[in-house]
């Protein structure tokens, strides 16, 4: 028996002993009311008469109890009849039934549930309506309001502590009920309907054995937290996507999945969409400058957030200060071996750490890459790990030394066994170009089979590329020759008639490169050739084996080394996961190719175990643990030193306090960091200099709060919040420019070196009072001037003034332009960069509306950030915008949309994915379900919350003047 079942049993017992004990006194046994448990499991309330006899019998019990007793029993009863009439479990069940299982809620009542107890009247339903939107919390407290001012009849103690025992019994057993998760199907307690879904829209028939096995864990039923890892490909994702449907469906509870990138957070909203669809949820994007703050409060339809690990932390922020964390049923987390990278690994644990002190109800679901220290990481989530070698393919990892291939083989002496000698003929001009062998590599894969080759740098990438087509058989142009023809076409239309000349050289080869000076819509197009077949070989870096799911046959390392650094064990398991593709190859090949000079380093990186993770709260000060002392005070989760001191016991950096912090313990860290964040102004307080354990109560003033709400980077919170302070003194708003210039990220004048002739052609074509704008950040026209005839400068400039200034011109031509290959052209910069300073500056651009909301005196900048964050984040004429919202549409497939004449939100939900396959070019059946499912998606999301809106509008309130 399952505690929900014997909760069901208690309950039904304790009630029928009350209503037992008064039917001893009564002489109208007509009347009684029993729970009973009906073939199915269910609980069922059987009335013979609702709308008399009931009442008289419950009124009848309630008058021979105290004034609390009744009060309670009267609100529990309340909360009880709505939980299980509430349009929740009703939509629930439309939703079961229409599916192929006939299983009936547990949940639900009979047709006469609700006019128990009392007739129905006007003022009794509304306040019942009303009381339903209110939390457990607010009914005890309305109860225990109630109980104080009540009179307590003179009644024997006995009595009283016999009442009291059972209401406390009787609450418990409501409350197992409550909190229990409810099977609605055979499918891991999902309907069927949930397994037909994935046979339609991902192919997936069967589970793996692994898979059933994580499913079925103890662990799982109790919802204790989980860390589960497998090699890549091994089929994580899925487990993870049944327990998010578990939680959405069974539990009625809303999750946040959090992942790394921004592309892959597309992609899985998009690929889920259609699950919310057909069983009616909500899938919300939390990325770049998407997302709202707090989310809109759904009173039907659960919400899946999927987000990127900065915009997690803003949601749970926003849900902590809102008091609704507990809403959040479950967190997944993709790559929670990200925990040990740099300042992104410190906001992870932050959020981590915040939901585990706050919600002890929030189960926590980690998939991580097989890490050597997991046990910390289990420590510091308090969970369990389940972790298997199961890949679908098998994996055979070999190194290339001049033309010999070696296999790795622990077993031997040295860890490699000799396989085979190259079988590829070089001419001496060829061996020239092609010393490593490459193309002897991948011939012997390709057309046939897919192949990918990791470069260290991204110029790499392009030479390999091209040297590789320059010396395959005309043969390889013949394959898929028009599907490539197409894919030219439609790069130069993303280009606006341009098309980059390496990649006009290499597709017709079946060739592409793939690396961050792409274009978004650019890197899109090539995955999709790639996926289809109609491309058979990318040169990339690193950053493909972290993003987007693209496995090949072979996987063929350049060398061992990221950039200049030499490889690290975690990037290299990463790399060669990508050989083998389920369900189409026998098995995946990986060969690192090895210089002799590396070859005892690759001996030690192919055997080592892998990377410890490590807390990076003390590396990221700024965005680490200053960040975390200055949330915790503002959101009231820790308030003095000793409560902050408590809380970071709950860290990573907790558990690893005596490896990380040997010179200081964490308690004197914390203390410098409080000390800290009060001397910048973000805090006021008093931190007692004897003892830690004082109780001065520190609190966060208006500039603190204005930081962690709009998430901005301590290191620069005073000189933004001076910049804008002197904008307002004279903002010049002929143009955007100077709104621009607020709006251009700091961290990324580090990485930029104008060109000064351009930097002073640019500023030329400025009007004077965009001149004007140049002068008033500190970059006078003679400085610039001087800078592009090489004159020496005697003025002092702050150099990081200039170089926003110069990214600001880069951003300003884009708004104007709207083409990101002229404006790269322009400023002789790579489009790639481009477009990754117009996403960014989107995100910066979101995060100082934040930051502006939080302080009165900068009201004047919430309207005009609110439309220059939308520009900035499609960047697109602004009929292009409606369809740039849906999930995965970028500028180039908006532009195919509107001219086919979808021209709207509505027109694209509405479409008929065979005539959007006809109607629009290199569009696949499958991208135009998924469009139209996030279509939908985002329609129905939008009129939830204008229903959302109109309720609450319509919503009778409790505290009426008069009516009590």
């Amino acid at each position: 028996m399952d505690a929900k079942a014997a909760a069901e049993m208690v309950l039904g017992n304790l009630q029928s002993g009350v209503h037992q004990k008064e039917q001893d006194n009564s002489s109208a046994p007509e009347n009684v009311v029993v729970l009973k448990s009906d073939q199915e499991g269910a609980c069922q309330m059987c009335d013979s008469d609702p709308a008399g006899g009931n009442q008289e019998l419950t009124e009848s019990i309630l008058d021979d109890l105290p004034c609390s007793q009744l009060l309670y029993f009267e609100k529990m009863d309340e909360l009880f009849s709505a939980s299980r009439t509430s349009p929740v479990s009703k939509g629930r069940d439309e939703r079961v039934n229409s599916s192929s299982d006939k299983i009936r809620d547990p949940l639900t009542f009979s047709a006469g549930a609700e006019h128990r107890n009392r007739p129905p009247d006007s003022s009794s339903h509304s306040k019942c309506v009303s009381f339903k939107t209110e939390s457990l919390k607010d009914h005890l407290k309305s109860a225990m309001t109630g109980n104080a001012r009540a009179q307590t009849l003179q009644v024997s103690k006995t009595k009283q502590l016999k009442e009291a025992v059972l209401s406390e019994e009787i609450f418990v057993a409501r409350k197992v009920i409550e909190s229990s998760s409810v099977d609605i199907g055979p499918f891991y307690g999902l309907p069927s309907k949930v397994k037909d879904l994935f046979r339609q829209l991902r192919g997936i028939e069967t589970l793996y054995e692994w898979q059933h096995d994580c499913l079925t864990l103890e662990s799982l039923q109790q919802r204790r937290n989980l860390i589960y890892s497998l090699p890549t490909g091994g089929g994580k994702t899925l487990v993870a996507e049944i327990i998010i449907l578990q939680e959405l469906l069974c539990r009625q509870k809303d999750v946040l999945m959090i992942l790394p990138y921004v592309a892959i957070v597309q992609e899985k909203v998009r690929g889920l969409s259609s699950f919310g669809i057909e069983l009616g949820f909500l899938v919300e994007e939390y990325a770049g400058s998407k997302g709202r703050f707090p989310p809109v409060k759904r009173r039907v339809k659960k919400s899946l957030y999927i987000a990127t690990i900065e915009k997690g932390h803003a949601l749970v922020n926003s849900l902590i200060e809102t008091e609704r964390i507990y809403d959040l049923g479950l967190v997944v987390v993709d790559e929670l071996h990200m925990l040990g990278e740099g300042s992104r690994g410190a906001i992870l644990e932050i959020t981590l750490a915040k939901i585990l002190y706050t919600s002890k109800k929030t189960q926590i679901i980690g998939m991580s890459a097989t890490l050597n220290n997991v046990g910390d990481l289990q420590k510091f989530l308090q969970a369990e790990y389940y972790t298997s070698d199961f890949r679908p393919v098998e994996l055979k990892e070999y190194i290339k030394v001049r033309d010999t291939i070696y296999a790795v083989d622990s077993k031997t002496e040295n860890g490699f066994a000799f396989s085979r000698l190259l079988n590829f003929k070089y001419s001496s001009n060829l061996e020239k170009a092609d010393p490593d062998h490459i193309i002897a590599l991948v011939t012997e894969v390709i057309p046939k089979y897919s192949c990918l080759i990791f470069c260290p740098t991204k110029k790499n990438c392009e030479n390999v590329a091209s040297m590789v087509c320059k010396y395959l058989k005309k043969e390889f142009r013949a394959h898929r020759e028009k599907e490539k023809q197409d894919l030219i076409k439609n790069l130069k239309s993303i280009g606006n008639g341009s098309v980059c000349p390496v990649l006009k050289q290499t597709i017709p080869f079946g060739i592409a490169y793939h690396h961050s000076g792409l274009t978004n819509d650019e890197r899109k197009s090539i995955e999709e050739a790639y996926s289809s077949g109609v491309l058979c070989l990318l040169a990339c870096t690193a950053t493909l084996a972290a993003g987007v799911n693209l496995p090949a046959r072979r996987v063929i390392l350049r060398a061992p080394y990221v950039g200049s650094d030499f490889l690290k064990k975690n990037q290299y398991k990463q790399m060669i996961g990508r050989a083998g593709r389920a369900g189409i190859d026998s098995a995946g090949e990986s060969i690192l190719i090895v210089q002799e000079k590396d070859k005892h380093l690759v001996q030690d990186l192919v055997h080592s175990p892998l990377e410890n993770c490590y807390s990076n709260l003390l590396l990221e000060l700024s965005k680490g643990m200053q960040s975390l002392l200055l949330s915790l005070v503002g959101l009231k989760i820790a308030v003095t030193h000793e409560e902050v001191d408590n809380f970071m016991c709950c860290t990573l950096l907790g558990v690893q306090q005596q490896l990380l912090s040997k010179e200081k313990s964490l308690s004197e860290i914390i203390k410098d960091g409080l000390e800290n964040l009060i001397e910048k102004g973000l805090l006021k307080g008093r931190i007692s200099q004897e003892d830690h354990n004082s109780k001065s109560t520190l609190t966060i003033t208006p500039l603190g709060k204005a930081t962690y709400k709009g998430s901005i980077d301590l290191a620069y919170c005073n000189l933004l919040y001076r910049e804008l302070k002197k904008g307002l003194e004279g903002l010049v708003l002929e143009s955007n420019l100077h709104l621009l210039y607020l709006s251009t990220p700091y961290d990324m004048t580090s990485t930029c070196s104008p060109d000064w002739m351009i930097y002073l052609r640019q500023f030329n074509q400025l009007s004077a009072a965009e001149q004007k704008v140049a002068d008033i950040v500190g970059v006078p026209e003679s400085f610039i001037t001087k800078k592009a005839s090489g004159q020496a400068i005697r003025k002092n400039v702050d150099n990081a003034v200039v170089n926003r200034l110069y990214l600001t011109f880069v951003l300003y031509a884009l708004l104007k332009e709207t083409n990101i290959w002229s404006v790269s052209e322009k400023f002789n910069m790579s489009r790639g960069y481009v477009q990754n300073l117009l996403s960014s500056a989107a995100s910066f651009a979101s995060c100082l509306l934040h930051f502006c909301e939080e302080l009165e005196e900068f009201w004047v900048y919430k309207a005009l950030l609110t439309e220059l964050t939308k520009q900035l984040t499609y960047c697109v004429k602004t009929e292009l915008i409606p369809l740039m919202e849906v999930a995965g549409v970028l500028e180039a497939r908006a532009k195919q949309l509107y001219n086919a004449g979808y021209k709207t939100l509505a027109h694209l939900a509405n479409a008929n994915p065979e005539t959007l396959v006809r109607m629009i070019e290199h569009l696949s059946r499958r991208q135009a379900k998924q469009i139209i499912s996030s279509a939908k998606m985002l329609l129905s999301e939008k009129a939830e919350a204008l229903q959302e809106e109109v309720e609450e509008l319509l919503k009778v309130p409790t505290d009426i003047p008069g009516t009590h």
